[in-house]
């Protein structure tokens, strides 16, 4: 009697970072191999799991990230309906886990496996952390050849969090290990310096590594300003509960 494998799915371990969403075949692995090269440099390396011709480790230097496509549609039934987008088949990629500070590194070499695959399939990358949808257009200004936050990393506001207030949040340092952070500002003050301040705080975290703990400054060079973390705690802004760090001038 032939004793079938389960279909792998994503690892709590490892959450995805992007699900991938396209009609007909997954691209072949030598497919994206000679994408990513010609992109890149190379070697990447795929490495598939027995049995599971579907499932697959990609290794760039020492870095690897897992990639399943497509995911078994029972695993993904609620997800695609969450979804805006109408593709039937859905892949997932999760970077290994590594040492903070190479995870700047991981993220970049999944974010290129997204690019790949996207542009491959001529489908949507959806990034988990950020909410974001990328079409193979979205990709074209998003080239990934070095490390830049801003590629994976969002600023969001919501008007109704508090009465008098606007919340400010970042979208995407879950991605690193970190706890995203937030600020309050008063409505009717310009939104560009909260985003400003957000955005460079964010850089100084992953510069540090860590999430700093309540009570402590953080300076931010690139603004001339010293910030300090007043609270913590956590929020579910669309449904995915998260942590964040609260900042105040």
């Amino acid at each position: 009697m032939r004793i079938r494998k389960k279909t792998p799915k994503p690892s709590a371990k490892r959450p995805p970072l992007y699900f991938i969403g396209y009609r007909g075949t997954a691209p072949s692995t030598d497919e994206l191999v000679m994408q990513y090269e010609r992109e890149y440099g190379g070697p990447l390396s795929i490495r598939h799991e027995a049995g599971s011709p579907e499932s697959w480790q990609a290794t760039h230097g020492p870095w690897s990230a897992h990639v399943v496509m497509p995911l078994p549609a029972s695993h993904v039934a609620e997800i695609m309906k969450q979804l805006a987008w109408e593709h039937p088949l859905m892949g997932a990629i999760a970077p290994s886990v590594a040492p903070a500070r190479d995870m700047p590194d991981a993220v970049l070499l999944g974010a290129r496996l997204a690019r790949c695959l996207t542009l491959l399939t001529q489908g949507t990358a959806y990034d988990v952390t950020t909410q974001a949808y990328l079409n193979p257009s979205d990709w074209q200004n998003r080239t990934l050849t070095t490390f830049q936050i801003d590629d994976h990393l969002s600023v969001a506001q919501d008007e109704t969090a508090r009465p008098d207030h606007v919340w400010f949040y970042s979208l995407g340092l879950a991605k690193f290990g970190l706890d995203e952070i937030e600020l309050f500002q008063g409505k009717g003050l310009p939104e560009s310096a909260a985003k400003e301040i957000l955005n460079a705080a964010a850089h100084e975290l992953l510069r540090m590594g860590q999430s700093p703990k309540v009570g402590t400054s953080i300076h931010l060079p690139a603004l001339g300003q010293t910030l300090r973390i007043v609270n913590y705690r956590t929020a579910a802004p669309a449904g995915r509960m998260m942590g964040f760090r609260q900042l105040q001038s």
